[in-house]
C-alpha cells in the first residue's frame, strides 16, 4: 500500500490526438474538506486508507494543490442526447488528472467530477454539487455490491463554495476511479468531425489498453466492436434483472467497457413498474425502464455508425445481433437464478411473464417480492401466502402463481441448493431514492453517519446485517414519489 505521493502515474491518453481534449488545471473549491472516503477503492490503486487524514489530499482533490505526474486533461467527446446528435460535449465539470500503474499493471484512471469550467462547460459553471456527488458515491458501491459492472469512487471533498441550482447549494468534488473514461461519443466525435485517421488511432489505443488479446486477430476492430456489444448486453441483462434504470442512457454516457457510467438521476424500482421513468426531464419517456435493451441497441448502432471507417456493414450487423443474442441469454440466465431454476423449460417464459403482469397488476415491490421468495422451501410454498400479506393487497392470484412455480420446481434435479442460490442473487438491500435522499440531507448538516451506514449494507446488499433492518424496508409513500432531475 502506498501514500498519494509514492503512487506510480501515467498519461497514456495524453499521448492521443490534441484534439482530444486540453489539458487544464482544477479550479480551487473553498475551504474544502473530506466528507467520506471509501477504504475498498483505494485498495484497487493500492493506496493506504490513513492517506485520507493528511490534508493534502483534501487540497489536491479539491484543486487546491498539485500532485507531480498528473497531467490534469479536459475530454472532449459528442454524442446523441435523447435522440439528438449534439457536437458541443465533454467535460464541462471534469478532469481526467492522470492514471494510477498498479503494482501488477493495471491501469485506473483519476478523474475529479465538479473541478471548475473547462472549455466544454458551455453555459455550466463546472461544478457539481454535495447532492449530486453523494448520489454517484452510493450508487457506484451499490452498483459494485450487486456485481454489476461500475465506475468507483474513491472520495467526496465538500466545501463551502456555494452553486446556484433550483436553489443555492455547496459544490463538491467526487474522485472518480476507473479501467477508463472512454465513451461512445469519443468516437462520434471523430467521425463527425472527419477526424477519420485520428479515429483509427483511438481504435487502436483501446485495442492496446483494454482489449489486448484482440491485436493480433484478423479483424481487430470489429472484435472490438463485438466486444463492446458483448459487455453493454452483460450490463444491461444486470440493469433489468436488479431493476436498475439509468435514466440518461445518452451515447456520450455509454462506455466502452460496458460499465455504469455517470450516474445522474437513476433509480431502483420500488413498485414493479416496467415504463417507470427515473428521470424527472424525460418527458417522452426514451429512457424509461423497459426501454432500456432497446436505447443500448440504438446507442450501439450510432457506434457501429462511427466506426464505418473501420468496418464494412457486415461486421456491424454482426455485432448489433451478438448484442441481442447475448442480451436475451445473459437476462434469462440472471432471471433463472433469481427464482433458483437451473434448467431451460419450455413453460419458462409464460411463468416469467405472468409473474411480471402480477407483480405490475398488484403494484408490488420488486426487489422484496424475490427477496421473500427466496426464504420458502418447496414444500412451503402452497401455503406461503400470509409473508407476502405486506406486499399483495390480495394474495389470491399470488396463490395460483405460487402453485405454479411448485410444478415448476418439481422439474429441476434437486432443490437443495435453490434457496441459497436465490440469496445470493436477490439482494435484500438496494439504493432506494428516500434512502440515498435522508443520506444527503443528513450530509448538508454535517452529519455522514447515514453514509457510513448505507455503504456497509450496500457493498454486501445480499447479507444479513444486524441492526440494519430499516434499510430494508418498505419505502414510505413519500419516498416512492422523489422526482430526480439531471441538475448536479
Amino acid at each position: 500500500m502506498k501514500t498519494l505521493s509514492t503512487l506510480t502515474f501515467a498519461n497514456s491518453y495524453c499521448d492521443l490526438p490534441d484534439t482530444l481534449g486540453t489539458r487544464i488545471t482544477p479550479q480551487p473549491l473553498d475551504n474544502p474538506f473530506l466528507v467520506h472516503f471509501n477504504p475498498l477503492v483505494a485498495e484497487k490503486i493500492e493506496l493506504t486508507s490513513i492517506t485520507a487524514l493528511d490534508p493534502s489530499f483534501v487540497d489536491v482533490f479539491s484543486g487546491n494543490a498539485t500532485l507531480v505526474g498528473l497531467s490534469p486533461l479536459a475530454m472532449k467527446y459528442c454524442g446523441h442526447q435523447f435522440g439528438q446528435y449534439n457536437p458541443d460535449l465533454g467535460d464541462g465539470r471534469g478532469l481526467l488528472l492522470g492514471e494510477v500503474i498498479t503494482s501488477n499493471s493495471i491501469k485506473w484512471d483519476l478523474h475529479l467530477k465538479g473541478s471548475g469550467k473547462t472549455p466544454y462547460s458551455r453555459t455550466g459553471d463546472g461544478r457539481a454539487v454535495l447532492r449530486s456527488s453523494i448520489r454517484e458515491y452510493l450508487a457506484s458501491v451499490a452498483m459494485e455490491g450487486l456485481g454489476i459492472a461500475t465506475t468507483h469512487a474513491l472520495a467526496i471533498i465538500g466545501s463551502e463554495t456555494p452553486v446556484a441550482r433550483e436553489k443555492i447549494e455547496t459544490a463538491a468534488t467526487l474522485i472518480r476511479v476507473t479501467e477508463s473514461h472512454l465513451r461512445f461519443g469519443h468516437f462520434e466525435y471523430l467521425f463527425y468531425s472527419g477526424q477519420h485517421a485520428e479515429l483509427q488511432q483511438l481504435a487502436d489505443y483501446v485495442i492496446e489498453h483494454h482489449f489486448a488479446e484482440l491485436a493480433t486477430t484478423d479483424s481487430p476492430y470489429a472484435e472490438m466492436f463485438k466486444q463492446i456489444c458483448h459487455r453493454t448486453a452483460i450490463m444491461i441483462a444486470a440493469w433489468q434483472a436488479v431493476g436498475f434504470a439509468h435514466g440518461v442512457m445518452n451515447t456520450d454516457n455509454m462506455s466502452i467497457l460496458g460499465l455504469t457510467f455517470d450516474y445522474g438521476p437513476f433509480g431502483f424500482l420500488d413498485d414493479y413498474d416496467p415504463h417507470y421513468i427515473c428521470n424527472h426531464s424525460d418527458y417522452s419517456g426514451r429512457y424509461a425502464f423497459d426501454q432500456q435493451p432497446s436505447i443500448a441497441l440504438w446507442n450501439l448502432s450510432a457506434l457501429g455508425y462511427a466506426l464505418t471507417p473501420l468496418l464494412d456493414k457486415t461486421e456491424i450487423d454482426h455485432g448489433l445481433e451478438h448484442y441481442q443474442h447475448q442480451l436475451q441469454q445473459q437476462y434469462s440466465h440472471n432471471m433463472r437464478q433469481k427464482l433458483g431454476l437451473t434448467l431451460t423449460n419450455d413453460v419458462d417464459s409464460v411463468l416469467f411473464s405472468d409473474l411480471f403482469q402480477l407483480l405490475q397488476q398488484h403494484h408490488v415491490d420488486y426487489s422484496l417480492f424475490f427477496r421473500t421468495l427466496s426464504y420458502i422451501t418447496m414444500t412451503d410454498l402452497p401455503h406461503s401466502c400470509s409473508l407476502f400479506s405486506e406486499l399483495f393487497p390480495c394474495t389470491s392470484d399470488l396463490k395460483k402463481w405460487l402453485d405454479r412455480y411448485q410444478q415448476r420446481l418439481l422439474l429441476e434435479p434437486n432443490d437443495n441448493q435453490r434457496l441459497a442460490v436465490m440469496q445470493q442473487h436477490n439482494p435484500k438491500y438496494i439504493l432506494r431514492n428516500y434512502l440515498a435522499q435522508q443520506a444527503i440531507e443528513k450530509a448538508q448538516q454535517g452529519d455522514y453517519k447515514l453514509i457510513d451506514q448505507l455503504m456497509t449494507v450496500l457493498a454486501r446488499p445480499f447479507d444479513e446485517h444486524k441492526h440494519a433492518e430499516v434499510f430494508a424496508q418498505l419505502p414510505p409513500h413519500w419516498g416512492k414519489h422523489l422526482e430526480i432531475s439531471c441538475s448536479s
